[in-house]
């Protein structure tokens, strides 16, 4: 088979709902009332899609929403219709997913018979269920939100919708937008303190001659520093495979990326902490110029009588956490959110594992 052209997947999928997968449904079950979009897992809902992708799970593929009751009654015969009747080969791609025999891992194959295609036919509420263990037209609760990974928040947000029959959709993506204020302010601060804890850590393992623990040090600090600033430009920070690429999306990119590149290119602990310290000044300006605390001072200084160069970051912690005007949310351990006190990949793609461990947290409060 030729391989055709790249498309991305998101543009992908709108033709195939609009040209393909509708007017079977127009034609078939024209009284159904039905959404569809493609949201969830994979590069393209990020928009960070290339040609590679199409070696897994990537090609024609969305969520066709029914409500419960015709999900149910409904689902299993849509779900046949469509693999007896979709065409087989979409712009060139094969509409067909064959089992890789890896997990659940499909990938597009050509095929002769039905083809097993990738529409998922479900009911809002349940898609969100099993994406973030809660349904987010019913409304968000502080445990929500604060169990929920940001990677997940990102598929449930970005993405696009074809069509919103059921007019439930905008609703639930509204809800998830981006967090309330007050705990907007409570995962900033979270992550301020991340920083604080280890920003002097790059000097004193450089100075007893650990310039590898220093290097990864640092490294952590500018994963952080990445992270910050994508949830003050308030957009959640995708896991690690795409944190990169969201990030230079963001408005301090062009400045901090040369710097932050500089603290992992250097070989020496003074000059990772010189750029570092650059680094700290750029985005303690930016806290500044959002105005959501009074201002602090931007500037570094030595840590205590220590001969490194630091922000003190734990100073924007406390001005954060200082204008949090729900002492719920106030009283909170200084933890912050399941990525910020989960570093496991494979955790955070458990909304149940991350809400049993935010409950925890919340509990000792």
């Amino acid at each position: 088979m030729v391989t055709p052209s790249f498309i991305p997947g998101l543009e992908l999928s709108r033709r195939f709902y609009v040209q393909a997968v509708r007017p079977l449904l127009d034609e078939c079950a024209p009284k159904i009332v039905h959404s569809a979009a493609r949201l969830g897992s994979g590069s393209e809902v990020l928009g960070f899609d290339t040609a590679r992708s199409a070696d897994h799970e990537w090609g024609p593929r969305l969520q066709l929403f029914l409500n419960p009751q015709d999900a149910a009654d409904h689902g299993p015969r849509i779900t046949t219709l469509l693999a007896e009747r979709l065409p087989k080969i979409f712009y060139g791609y094969p509409t067909h997913f064959a089992p890789t025999g890896e997990r659940d891992i499909r990938v597009m194959q050509t095929t002769e018979g039905p083809v097993h295609h990738r529409v998922e036919v479900t009911d809002p509420s349940s898609w969100f269920i099993a994406l973030l263990s809660f349904d987010p037209c019913q409304g968000v609760t502080t445990t929500d939100w604060l169990a929920t990974p940001t990677q997940r928040f990102a598929e449930a947000t970005a993405g696009a919708v074809f069509h919103d029959g059921l007019g439930q959709l905008a609703t639930a993506r509204g809800n998830l937008h981006w967090y309330p204020h007050d705990l907007w302010l409570y995962v900033l601060a979270c992550q301020w303190q991340r920083i604080s804890q280890e920003e002097a850590f790059v000097g004193r393992c450089g100075e007893v001659g650990d310039e590898l623990g220093s290097a990864v040090v640092a490294a952590r600090l500018v994963r952080d520093l990445m992270r910050l600033c994508l949830l003050m430009d308030r957009h959640y920070p995708p896991y690690s495979k795409w944190l990169g690429s969201a990030f230079a999306r963001t408005s301090q990119a062009p400045y901090l990326a040369p710097l932050l590149s500089a603290v992992l290119a250097a070989t020496d602990w003074h000059t990772r902490e010189q750029h570092l310290a650059r680094a700290y000044e750029a985005i303690a300006t930016k806290h500044n110029e959002l105005a959501l605390t009074d201002p602090v001072d931007p500037t570094t200084r030595p840590y205590h009588s220590r001969p490194f160069q630091v922000l003190h970051a734990e100073r924007f912690t406390a001005a954060l956490t200082a204008h949090i005007t729900d002492p719920a949310i106030r009283a909170l351990p200084v933890i912050g959110a399941a990525d910020q006190f989960i570093d496991s990949t494979d955790a955070l793609g458990d909304s149940q594992m991350t809400r049993t461990a935010t409950n925890a947290l919340i509990d000792r409060k």
